[in-house]
Parts: C-alpha cells; sequence; structure tokens
C-alpha cells in the first residue's frame, strides 16, 4: 500500500502494516528477527531519542549505517518525528561526511561504531554538527530509555523525506530532495511490478543508503508486509546461505551481484528453489548474466533503470511483456520517458538521443541549488538524465551511452570530476583525467591519467595512495599512470576519449 491518505508521511507504511501483520517478521540478520510490530515500536522510541537529542520536524538526520537493523530503526524513527533523512555511505571518508554535514545542515549523525574516525572526524570540523555512535549493546539502552513518540508527523506529499546526494560530473555532490510522494509513488509502482505479499522474502544485500534498495527493497517490503532478511557486505556464498536458510524468494541485486551469484562454483550446492523472481538494477546487466541467470534460477529476472534523482526507477521490464535482453524496459506506470536531441525536441524512434524523465517519481530538486534545478528540470517538469538511449517500435528504452562521464564500478557511481580535484590538489600534478575503463567483474574500473607539474617526482602508487586516503574505497582509482601531456582539443579542453590506459598499468 501507498502512504495513508491523510498523511503522505513514509512512516505510516510501517504503521498500516504493524497494525495489519504485526506479528510478521519485518527485518531479520540471520538468527535476529524483528516481528512488524516490534519495528514500530522500536522506531517509536528512536523517535523519541532522537526528540530528547533536540531533532525536531524539518531537521536533517544523517544515516551512516550499513544494513543493519538499526537502518530502518533510525531511518522510520526519524520520518515518523517528521525529520528529514540524509542517507550516507558508511565507506565515506572523513572529508566527504564534513561535506554531506555542512550542505545538509544535518545536526544529527547516526553512525555504525565501526566507521567512528570518519563519521567523528566529519563532524568535527562542522560547528553544530553532533555523531551519536550506533553501538548495539548501548544503543539498545538508550533507545529503550527513550519515551516513545506514537504519533506521526503529518506530512503533505511535496514535503521533503530524503536527501539523497548524488553527484555530477562538475562540482561538489547535489543533495536531491526525494519527497514523501515521489518516493511513495515509486513504492506503489512497484508494489503492482513485483507484486510482494507478507509471504515473501526479499534478499536485503543492495544498500539501504542507495536508494535503490532503500526504495526498492526496505520499503517496498514494509509497504507489502514482506520479510527482508538483511547481508550488511555483500558476498556470494554467504548470499546463497542466506536463499537457502531464509527461503529468498524475490532476489534484489546490482548486477554484478546477479553475476558472482550465476558463477559460483558452488552454487548448484545450495537450494535456491524458493527463489520465484529477480530484480536488476544500478547498471546495465549483461545480456548472458541476464540469460544465465534465468536459467539457473528457473525465474525471470526484471531489468529497471533509474536516478536518484527519480526515487528511483523510471522503466522496468515485466513479467507481462516480451522479454528484450538489454532493454531497460518500458515506462513506470504514471511515469512518461522521452528522447531528445540536443536542442529539446524528440528524434524519431529509433535514433539515439537524451533521455527525459517525467512523473510523480522526479524529485523537488537540488537542496539548496536552483542553478543546478534549473539546469536538471525544465518548465514542463522534464528531469534531464544525461543518459542517451533509443525507442524501440514497442515503446522499449536501450540505454546507449552516458551522455556524462560518470563510472559505474559495481553498481557504485564514481564521478571522475570529484576525483580529480583530488588529484589537483596533490602539489605534483599538473593536469588529471579520470576515465572508466572495462572490467570484467565490476562493469568498469577507476582509472587515472596525470601530467606531472615541471621537475616533480612523484610514482603512480604515490598519487594512488593519495587519493585512496581521501575518498570512499570505491572511488580511488585501480589504475594511475603518469604521461608527458593529456591530449586536448583546439579549445584546450582534455579529450577524454583519446586516452587509453597502457597495458601496465
Amino acid at each position: 500500500m501507498a502512504p495513508d491518505a491523510a498523511n503522505a508521511n513514509l512512516a505510516t507504511l510501517l504503521t498500516a502494516t504493524a497494525a495489519k501483520f504485526p506479528e510478521r517478521t519485518a527485518i531479520r540478520l540471520d538468527d535476529v528477527a524483528i516481528p512488524y510490530a516490534g519495528l514500530d515500536a522500536a522506531s517509536q522510541r528512536v523517535a523519541g531519542l532522537l526528540r530528547d537529542l533536540g531533532v525536531q520536524e524539518g531537521d536533517r538526520v544523517g544515516i551512516m549505517l550499513p544494513n543493519v537493523p538499526h537502518f530502518p530503526l533510525a531511518y522510520y524513527g526519524a520520518l515518523r518525528l517528521g525529520a528529514i533523512v540524509v542517507p550516507m555511505n558508511p565507506l565515506l571518508s572523513k572529508r566527504e561526511v564534513a561535506f554531506y554535514l555542512e550542505n545538509s545542515g544535518a545536526k544529527l549523525l547516526l553512525a555504525w561504531h565501526g566507521f567512528a574516525e570518519s563519521a567523528e572526524g566529519g563532524a568535527a570540523e562542522v560547528d553544530g554538527a553532533e555523531v551519536l555512535l550506533i553501538e548495539p549493546e548501548d544503543i539498545g539502552k538508550r533507545v529503550m530509555a527513550a519515551e516513545p513518540v506514537e504519533e506521526v508527523a503529518q506530512k503533505a506529499g511535496d514535503d521533503t523525506a530524503v536527501v539523497l546526494y548524488t553527484s555530477g560530473t562538475t562540482g561538489h555532490p547535489k543533495g536531491a530532495e526525494l519527497t514523501h510522494h515521489s518516493i511513495g509513488s515509486n513504492v506503489e509502482a512497484c508494489l503492482g511490478l513485483y507484486s510482494p505479499t507478507e509471504e515473501d522474502v526479499l534478499f536485503g544485500g543492495l544498500p539501504f543508503f542507495h536508494v535503490f534498495g532503500q526504495t526498492c527493497t526496505l520499503n517496498v517490503a514494509v509497504a507489502a508486509g514482506a520479510e527482508v532478511t538483511l547481508l550488511p557486505r555483500f558476498d556470494p556464498t554467504t548470499a546463497l546461505e542466506i536463499i537457502q536458510r531464509d527461503k529468498v524468494t524475490v532476489f534484489m541485486g546490482v548486477p554484478t551481484m546477479h553475476g558472482a551469484i550465476l558463477h559460483h562454483p558452488d552454487r548448484e550446492k545450495f537450494d535456491t528453489s524458493s527463489i520465484r523472481l529477480l530484480i536488476s538494477g544500478g547498471s546495465a546487466l549483461p545480456v548472458e548474466v541476464l540469460r544465465g541467470v534465468t536459467e539457473a534460477f528457473h525465474a525471470p529476472i526484471l531489468e529497471g533503470y533509474g536516478l536518484s534523482e527519480t526515487s528511483p526507477v523510471a522503466s522496468f521490464s515485466r513479467v507481462d511483456l516480451p522479454q528484450k535482453p538489454g532493454s531497460i524496459g518500458v515506462a513506470l506506470d504514471g511515469v512518461q520517458l522521452r528522447i531528445v536531441d540536443d536542442q529539446g525536441a524528440e528524434v524519431p524512434q529509433g535514433e539515439v538521443g537524451e533521455l527525459q524523465v517525467k512523473g510523480p517519481n522526479v524529485m523537488k530538486g537540488y537542496w539548496k541549488n536552483p542553478e543546478a534545478t534549473a539546469a536538471a528540470i525544465d518548465d514542463e517538469g522534464w528531469f534531464s538524465t544525461g543518459d542517451m538511449a533509443r525507442k524501440d517500435e514497442d515503446d522499449f528504452y536501450f540505454i546507449v551511452d552516458r551522455k556524462k562521464d560518470l563510472i559505474i564500478r559495481g553498481g557504485y557511481n564514481v564521478y571522475p570530476r570529484e576525483i580529480e580535484e583530488v588529484l589537483y590538489e596533490h602539489p605534483a600534478v599538473s593536469e588529471a583525467a579520470v576515465i572508466g575503463i572495462p572490467h570484467e567483474d565490476l562493469g568498469e574500473e577507476v582509472a587515472a591519467a596525470v601530467a606531472l607539474k615541471p621537475g616533480a617526482d612523484v610514482t603512480a602508487d604515490e598519487l594512488q595512495a593519495y587519493v585512496k586516503e581521501q575518498v570512499a574505497a570505491y572511488k580511488y582509482p585501480r589504475k594511475v599512470w603518469i604521461v608527458d601531456e593529456l591530449p586536448k582539443g583546439p579549445t584546450g579542453k582534455i579529450l577524454k576519449r583519446n586516452i587509453e590506459a597502457p597495458a601496465n598499468a
């Protein structure tokens, strides 16, 4: 079900299901199973703890947690109170944490104890930002001591629920304002797509700090009364054990997860017969993986497309329509797609252009960034994705290439400009270009070509180590090489398309 018509607050997904299925398991992590009534009651106390810590309606609350039961408790607790959630990757560096907190104005960061150094280090650089470390035993006592907040803050559909940071190819990351209605509409559409019920068990390996896992796994499962069985850090062997142990019915993953499961040497030793459906998104699913998964698990796999700015799903393949390998399917119900040229005019069917999205799933805008919002969303509400696509005669869409220089490494977005800016901070670097190069398992790997200042003396390994200290682990370039000069066009712009990684890099 979608959020209550009288109150658009996403927290009503949980309250409604807890009233309907109080004893059914909501969240499982190994031997820990939390029923819906327990999840709802605990989220009330989390809301009370946040209130005691000074959080008020409209305040931003950072959540820097892996996929553990504490994430949904913090998420629905903050929403219940009327706060705005700012999800953060636990792998962010101190530098990145500071930017997220300062830009969003978050007064509190709920961070997993294992990432205390970057969380506390980042918060220390921002005036007024505090950190509450989530250590299971200690936080459990504090939560239970808090006075529960039983009421759910009244929210309109257009009120911001989540500020999700997504980098562009220029400048700092931008906070996409996702509303209660934009996420709620996407939840409702996904309910129609893969029809989860209270009998389903969804695989919870997609990070909840990412909009794909947050909307399509967590919120969809809660809306349906289904169970989510968690895996905080993906490992194919553990994933197969969970599928067998918990009888997973819907496997949610990015292409690298599907490939790792498919090619696991002991896959056939595990009982995966419970799987009725597989869902893929985050990056393009190789056709051979799609076919292999369908054959191996005797179940259909649906591939979707979306962005953080679209809450996230814009299109999906469907079980009741022909399967076209390589396609991202058709537009989601209630969502419009079109392909335009550089002048904004629609191109004929079959021709390549930029994909645009319009619908209730599109973000409200970029947080405190009207210029970026105006550049991304036109006066008619069309959001420009930056992806190049074509449409066939059946209105199936195919992504051809990325207009921007986005690198998708194992389902995670890496934006070259952000890494280049770090490289440029090194005193020996004159020019830097970060590109994506093909990788068999990850789809793409991050690589960097660097030109040094005259007389500078630094090795590629030293530059790699320098960047590694400044950014999240999935972002730093695994391949770095030094060149005399980077290729440039007539205007002096670096031509990334002319850069090739040497074999020994």
